[in-house]
């Protein structure tokens, strides 16, 4: 019996002393961000692996992307973006209790800094383990990066289309010119794409879609950018 709550415990150890280097690993990618731009993320990954074919991504640092694009996203996104430290709690209990009033996960509340998480080194699945580690990393990210450098990262990394990925690369291919150039209403047409790049890079603005860009506009004004 000894001998085995020995095997037991040095086993629990281990389990432990696993975890804590798989951490430590993300802590380091983490850190690394704070200088060096991400060359490619793990969502990107996957789609070049599912099509089996190049992307459109091209990094631009923060002061040459439009304040309107930044305005835009954080009203769409993440309205207390600058003042949350990584959950928006109270959207996170919106989102439950939507969710299981429709009895399926219709809403996730992330904040902006947790669906970075997820694009730079998860999956998009749904796991209970996933989204422990986004919540880990997300933590990771905000104790590590400063609000601008996290919102640069997310604005440079998230996809905008099929293999289309980053502010850059969006307004190239949406609007044939440079993110420091978009307009307020290019800027809020792009935030109402990022909850489903790939439907509207296919059919264009909606009746939906317009109504939305219309409301994130009202909001614009609002909402409070990092260093501006």
């Amino acid at each position: 019996m000894k001998r085995q709550r020995r095997w037991t415990s040095k086993l629990a150890w281990l389990v432990i002393l696993l975890f804590l280097v798989y951490e430590l690993w993300f802590a380091g990618r983490v850190l690394i961000l704070r200088w060096v731009e991400p060359a490619s993320t793990s969502f990107m990954s996957a789609y070049k692996k599912e099509n089996n074919k190049g992307l459109m991504y091209e990094w631009v640092n923060y002061e040459r992307i439009s304040s309107h694009v930044k305005s835009a996203v954080v009203a769409s996104e993440d309205a207390k973006f600058v003042d949350h430290h990584g959950f928006d709690w109270e959207s996170i209990r919106h989102a439950a209790s939507k969710n299981a009033k429709e009895g399926k996960i219709v809403s996730g509340g992330s904040t902006i800094t947790q669906q970075l998480a997820k694009n730079l080194f998860l999956s998009p699945s749904r796991s209970v383990w996933r989204k422990a580690q986004e919540a880990i990393v997300t933590l990771m990210l905000e104790a590590t990066l400063s609000k601008q450098r996290i919102l640069e990262i997310y604005l440079n990394v998230i996809e905008w289309g099929r293999g289309v990925y980053g502010i850059e690369a969006a307004a190239r291919h949406y609007f044939n010119r440079s993110a420091e150039t978009l307009s307020e209403v290019q800027a809020a047409k792009l935030a109402s794409y990022i909850p489903a790049p790939r439907r509207f890079d296919i059919i264009g603005d909606t009746e939906g879609s317009l109504r939305k860009v219309k409301i994130i506009r009202g909001r614009m004004s609002q909402v409070k950018i990092p260093n501006e």
